[in-house]
């Protein structure tokens, strides 16, 4: 994929509709919750994001200067160095604070702040947390009600403890790959991150758990959740549907193995993907849709086993029929007769699609220095405990002075001498700049 590395589109989306505003006063679900991130990249930084829209007050502690290397993948914003789209996308609703770890006050000052914590999130490689002093075993003498997680590739014990880890790698080792693509080449992988981004989920749900737990029992505790793991149960089914037969998965491509028809098929002027997932479904597609009841009561076809078996020759029938109208025609027929289907969208298709449009799923936020930012919200709506306003990802160190004043009561004198003894960034963050008008008009 090539990608600019600069935002030459933004501008583009500047009619998109602002941001509508949480009920005033409404509580949050993890109100008084505060999180002390070290994460970096996605699986990590994602599951903290998650906790930060519900409320929770994320502490993104980061290297002065550079800060987290996921800032710096493009295409980056031309008025905002280190701060990427990707990264854009996976800090928002955080507060950046920019310590020296390999500083001894740098890390009295991060110890101070997991005192105050109620999580710890990390994702370094195996053994860096503690060469710090802050693995969990230490945490816990600081805070023992400390709930402490750690993200890492294979675990961070036993024999590949030391093995870095990446998405596509996890992919390709879980068997995740082996299943995706075309028979007639190699298999693929998701371009979607899918393996860290479910990682996330699942960390923060762990997370979530453990302080339920406490909440009963008054202790914390260590989580572990592994890329690789957690990569094997992406596979799915398809993991107990080897151990019943003893086959692996075959690539289908569009296709799926255990229904029919299920892919993707071309209109006079389209691609859409129809799901018949069921013979019912099947028989409404014959009948309601296509005008073939011939097809819905053939003694082969109107059997889900019979259409598997007659895949090609099933897919040939329809592919003629539906070349003949455009989607337009098709769309509404399938819609109503309840047949699951969907236009084969690019993903700036689907950000203006008017389902976007009917869930609000993409806004514009203000933004302190190039006015506003377009925002893709969670897709979790709370009905008494709303998600927070969203607020852009931070710049590196934004807001070391803000956190150590507010949670541990640093005075300017105090700041001015951590930076003078090389623990906090040498200069003071840049105050933002908040824009006279209102975020871009359209």
């Amino acid at each position: 994929m090539s990608t600019p590395t600069t935002a030459t589109n933004f501008d583009s989306f500047k009619d998109l509709p602002l941001h509508k505003p949480r009920p005033a006063g409404a509580p949050t679900a993890l109100e008084g919750i505060r999180v002390v991130d070290f994460t970096h990249f996605i699986a990590g930084p994602y599951a903290t994001t998650i906790m930060a829209e519900m409320g929770a007050d994320v502490i993104k502690v980061e290297t002065p200067g550079r800060g987290d290397e996921f800032r710096h993948y493009p295409p980056l914003h031309p008025q905002l160095p280190a701060q990427g789209a990707p990264h854009m996308w996976t800090n928002r609703n955080k507060r950046s604070v920019a310590v020296n770890l390999k500083n001894e006050e740098g890390l009295a000052v991060v110890r101070e702040l997991i005192r105050h914590a109620d999580v710890v999130a990390e994702n370094f490689s195996t053994g860096v947390m503690d060469r710090f002093g802050l693995d969990y075993e230490s945490v816990k003498k600081i805070n023992p009600r400390i709930v402490y997680l750690s993200v890492s590739a294979y675990g961070r014990e036993g024999e590949f403890a030391d093995r870095l880890g990446f998405d596509p790698i996890a992919q390709a080792e879980s068997g995740f790959i082996s299943m995706n693509g075309y028979p007639d080449r190699q298999g693929v992988r998701t371009l979607s991150p899918v393996i860290d981004i479910s990682t996330a989920m699942m960390a923060c749900n762990a997370i979530l758990a453990a302080l339920l737990a406490r909440g009963r029992t008054g202790e914390g505790q260590y989580i572990e959740v592994g890329l690789f793991d957690n990569a094997v149960l992406m596979t799915g089914y398809a993991a107990m549907q080897h151990m019943f037969s003893g086959a692996d998965p075959q690539r289908h491509g569009n296709t799926s193995p255990d229904t029919c028809p299920s892919g993707v098929f071309e209109s006079k002027d389209k691609p859409f993907y129809i799901n018949c997932g069921n013979d019912k479904i099947f028989h409404r597609l014959a009948s309601q849709v296509l005008e073939r009841p011939d097809l819905a009561d053939d003694p082969v076809y109107k059997d889900r086993n019979g259409r598997i078996a007659k895949r090609a020759e099933i897919f040939g029938i329809l592919e003629d029929l539906f070349k003949q109208q455009p989607w337009e025609y098709w769309q509404p027929r399938m819609r109503a007769a309840q047949i699951p289907c969907g236009e084969v969208r690019t993903v700036g298709a689907a950000l203006r699609s008017k389902e976007a449009q009917a869930r609000e799923l993409v806004t514009r936020i203000e933004h302190p220095v190039v006015g506003w930012m377009p925002n893709v919200r969670m897709p979790f709506r709370f009905s008494e405990t709303p998600t927070v306003d969203p607020k852009p990802a931070p710049a590196v160190g934004q807001h070391t002075d803000e956190v150590l004043g507010e949670v541990l009561g640093y005075d300017a004198a105090k700041l001015a001498q951590l930076r003078d003894n090389g623990a906090l960034s040498a200069t003071e963050p840049k105050k933002a700049h908040v824009p006279a008008e209102q975020p871009a008009v359209a």
